[in-house]
């Protein structure tokens, strides 16, 4: 794939680079690897105010950068300018609260037949991080800004369409104060990822992307012997019960489908719906989705923008016909638009089966899958049917049903009567073919840190922690 902004509201090709060749790899490892010989020395509160520079500096050039993202993968202006300023305030968190979460934990030195024990956390060196365009700015700050904030520098290969956000990000850290090699972009295709993270240099890696992108890093890893953090695809249920608010419900679902144009991997997909009521919701959600503004991505009345490619968008209207020629109903959309641009509908499937590709990928664009059950058990079947398990939505006023959903879906995270996103303030990640690991909050922090346990005895000859070692 060329490293290459094109415009995905008109098709036109706006900007191509060359690849960086070996030797330029080779060389920004290396100015990574001793940028983090010294970034470790530097104290939380310089790194700290570092970072809230760089949260100043996306304030400051939130409209301009905005303009660029979507540009490149054909978010809404406005849904560009709102991730600028997540970005923003991510940064501030962890520059505010790094200190805390990195702070030594003592643990109980008698217990230990120990003087002094705890618990240290400290950076591990150059992490690779192999970074997708959906959310291109977002996508790259929940790793950088912890692990900058940790002493780690960082090495970003980002998905080959988005190659002047991954540009702007290595000069944003530079410009913030970051010494030179703390964070770099590299420009280079998937075939040089193997030889990236096999380096000796690298000690970690994070990769937020496709499911087989998922297996082929942690092959790698594994080989290796490197840490890595991967959060994959989902196909998130969103659950809607009897006792729920359904103008609510149906509005919310609303979004959680199609925002970033349907190109999330947490927005929801599948939506199961109690009997009692799903007449009634999905005569609300269809209405809803047929009344979405779908062009110009820059224009602000505009609701959905087109898909970030060509072959996304006809890798999402295949997955809609396979549907339809095995049954299924379409209630709204489901047709592709003529006229420039990768546009594709708000669209709403109904009487799905397990014969249907929609039953069991994750569709990348605005198609909700509409899917009736009878009973709480066939509800959570239904949505833990799937390989994937990265969010969950429960729509109830039920406080038992809550508890339940809490505990019964199968994900690593759910919203309770609301839509599944991301804070700073929490873990983010997902369990069985959606990843490993988490990203945000302090864990997400210390997934690239070394967790060391520190003992100090006496120092006499009896004070030692006992004759049996482990």
């Amino acid at each position: 794939m060329p490293i290459a902004t094109t415009n995905p509201a008109t098709g036109q090709l706006l900007k191509s680079y060359d690849p960086m060749s070996a030797e330029q790899v080779d060389a920004a490892i290396e100015r990574a690897d001793l940028a983090f010989a010294d970034l470790r020395r530097t104290t939380i509160d310089q790194r700290g105010r570092w970072l809230n520079a760089a949260a100043d500096l996306l304030d400051a050039e939130r409209d301009e950068t905005a303009r660029l993202m979507t540009t490149e993968m054909g978010k809404t202006y406005a849904a560009a300018q709102a991730e600028v300023t997540k970005c923003a305030a991510a940064c501030r968190f962890y520059a505010a609260n790094a200190e805390r979460m990195l702070a030594d934990e003592p643990a109980d030195a008698p217990a230990v037949k120990a003087v002094r024990a705890l618990v240290r956390y400290q950076p591990l060196g150059p992490v690779l991080a192999v970074m997708p365009w959906n959310f291109p700015l977002w996508q790259v700050m929940r790793f950088a800004a912890p692990a900058l904030m940790a002493g780690n520098t960082g090495l970003l290969k980002h998905a080959s369409n988005v190659p002047q956000t991954a540009l702007y990000l290595e000069g944003l850290f530079r410009r913030a104060g970051f010494p030179e090699g703390a964070f770099t972009t590299l420009l280079v295709g998937s075939d040089a990822v193997d030889g990236i993270l096999s380096d000796r240099r690298v000690r970690a890696a994070t990769l937020t992307g496709s499911e087989g992108a998922g297996r082929s890093i942690a092959q790698i890893a594994g080989r290796e012997l490197k840490k890595v953090v991967l959060e994959l695809g989902g196909s998130d249920p969103f659950v809607v019960m009897p006792s729920a608010d359904l103008e609510r419900a149906a509005e919310v679902a609303t979004t959680a489908r199609c925002q970033n144009n349907g190109q999330s991997c947490i927005a929801a997909k599948r939506f199961i719906v109690h009997a009692d009521v799903f007449d009634a919701f999905a005569e609300r959600f269809a209405a809803n989705l047929a009344a979405l503004r779908v062009g110009d991505p820059m224009d602000a009345d505009t609701d959905v923008g087109p898909l970030a490619s060509s072959g996304g968008r006809d890798e999402v209207h295949a997955q809609v016909r396979d549907a339809v020629e095995r049954g299924a109903t379409v209630l709204c959309g489901g047709e592709l638009p003529a006229g420039d641009g990768w546009y594709y509908p708000p669209t709403l499937v109904t009487d799905l089966t397990p014969q249907m590709r929609m039953w069991s990928e994750e569709v990348f664009g605005p198609v909700a899958g509409l899917y009736r059950v009878s009973s709480y058990a066939e509800a959570i079947e239904v949505a833990n049917g799937t390989a994937f398990g990265l969010g969950a939505n429960a729509w109830t006023t039920d406080p038992d049903e809550q508890e339940r959903f809490a505990t019964d879906l199968d994900a690593g995270n759910v919203f309770v009567n609301g839509m599944t996103t991301s804070f700073p303030e929490l873990p983010f990640g997902g369990v069985k073919n959606s990843g490993y690991g988490r990203e945000l909050s302090a864990l997400g922090m210390r997934e690239f840190c070394n967790i060391k346990t520190v003992w100090v005895g006496r120092g006499e000859a009896s004070a030692g922690a006992g004759a049996h070692a482990e």
